[in-house]
């Protein structure tokens, strides 16, 4: 069943500037929706009653009160996104080949993230990372192994890569080396996090290009960043959970060292060959 969170992802480029605003409302506050009438919600928005009513219209209902009855009822059953991990995975459970067939969702995953990225956009981020002096990278909870990844290989094909880890470094003076040669990449997914939106913004500040992994071009990242990486993975059929989405996320930052990686193959082919000529074994357990 196609819920408004689907329509107004999938009409958003569509609408007005007054009904982007409305939209944009209703995913951030559904309770609000759910309690106010058309002509409270507009006040608060800063638009008509009337915008409100025709974004109603835009995305197929019959009026406010239609798609207030259903974000009442998305707010009663609304699960969240573990709820939904588990739940696939205790259906497949019941079935033969378990291992292979969670592979296989993990395949069909990456396959929608295929048909959504924009090639030139990868390009154009792959590109500004390579030029780039500094590099940070944030991400926290189930976006930390993410962001931990992409520095990592990062320093590999490019180096001056860093994961900010919160309590162990100097963020400020982290940000303070920022400048318009600097690239920050954020990655957080629903329930984003309030510390990668506020690195993003202060990243912003200070000049950096800004490089936004996310889930939706609604996501609240999209407003500091220069360039954003929507990988939306809900289906009218289905719902996706955050974790679901991390193997689909590393397949998308691996193109995007690799494009890195491909820009000057052989600073990249002497960068690896010095690498592996490093052995501290002495590190080694």
């Amino acid at each position: 069943m196609t819920t408004f969170i689907d329509k107004i992802k999938l009409k958003y480029h569509t609408l007005s500037s007054g009904h982007k605003k409305v939209g944009k409302y209703v995913l951030d506050q559904p309770q609000e929706v759910a309690m106010k009438s058309a002509s409270q919600l507009g006040k608060v928005i800063g638009v008509s009653e009337t915008t409100v009513i025709r974004f109603c219209y835009a995305l197929e209902y019959s009026g406010y009160s239609e798609l207030q009855i259903e974000v009442r009822k998305y707010l009663i059953f609304h699960k969240s996104s573990l709820h939904y991990y588990q739940a696939v995975n205790s259906e497949d459970s019941s079935q033969s080949n378990f291992f292979v067939k969670s592979m296989q969702r993990d395949q069909d995953y990456i396959h929608a993230v295929i048909e959504q990225i924009n090639e030139e956009d990868l390009y154009r981020i792959a590109r500004r990372i390579y030029d780039s002096n500094n590099i940070l990278v944030a991400g926290v909870r189930t976006s930390f192994a993410l962001a931990n990844w992409l520095s990592f290989t990062l320093n590999i094909v490019k180096g001056n890569s860093h994961l900010i880890q919160p309590g162990v470094d100097d963020i400020n003076y982290l940000l303070s080396n920022l400048d318009n040669q600097s690239v920050f990449i954020g990655i957080t997914f629903h329930r984003y996090s309030s510390m990668t939106l506020d690195l993003a913004e202060l990243a912003k500040k200070q000049g950096a290009y800004v490089i936004g992994i996310t889930d939706s071009v609604l996501s609240p990242l999209n407003e500091f960043s220069d360039i954003i990486l929507p990988i939306n993975l809900s289906t009218s059929a289905s719902a996706t959970s955050t974790i679901d989405t991390g193997p689909a996320v590393l397949s998308l930052i691996n193109a995007i060292v690799g494009g890195v990686a491909i820009i000057d193959k052989e600073e990249f082919k002497h960068r690896r060959e010095e690498y592996e000529k490093f052995n501290p074994g002495q590190f080694l357990i």
